[in-house]
């Protein structure tokens, strides 16, 4: 008999909706935060990390036009610089997940990169973060006037991000780098 307030038994019907579906057969689901096999696959598509990323490139570039001294030409190349660096590392070089996953160690030996989209090459993400510092580059070149030195500087490290990118290069390690 249903009581006043939909309580069943002394317990609302959305509490006992709750303990249903939250314990299966004699087992409760304890520690389950997410329902991917590796969060780092998806982490690009979530809500909003396109615009914060865009974000922190501008706050990036804003802090450095600040510093006295720093010529716009300077300021370009340090923000092409750095930003390529920090992608360099988070994308290219850190391996494995920080979260404790049921993959059996699978992504232990995989870079961001290799992990986003579960490999799958030419998805939207991988299109974005393969474009962003090729228009960073656009930019600083066209800011630095082509100076030789600059443009040096801001085409090698382009092709330090852009390289590894590619499809070819899916779990290639050169000279054994960061093969482990």
């Amino acid at each position: 008999m249903h009581g006043e307030g939909g309580k069943e038994g002394g317990a609302t019907r959305e509490t006992r909706n709750f303990l249903l579906s939250h314990y299966n057969g004699g087992r409760m689901n304890v520690g389950v935060a997410h329902s991917e096999v590796n969060p780092n696959t998806r982490v690009m598509n979530s809500r909003g990390i396109w615009l914060t990323y865009l974000l922190l490139t501008v706050v990036l570039h804003v802090v450095l036009l600040s510093i006295p001294f720093f010529t716009v030409p300077l300021v370009w190349t340090l923000t092409n610089v750095i930003h390529n660096l920090v992608m360099y590392l988070f994308l290219h070089t850190v391996k494995g997940t920080p979260f404790e996953t049921p993959d059996q160690g699978k992504a232990r030996l995989l870079t961001h990169w290799e992990q986003m989209d579960y490999g799958v090459q030419f998805t939207s993400s991988r299109k974005f973060l393969t474009i962003s510092p090729i228009v960073l580059y656009i930019l600083a070149s066209f800011y630095t006037k082509y100076d030789a030195t600059h443009f040096l500087i801001n085409t090698s490290s382009l092709l330090s991000v852009v390289l590894p990118k590619l499809p070819q290069f899916h779990g290639v390690r050169i000279f054994g780098i960061n093969k482990y």
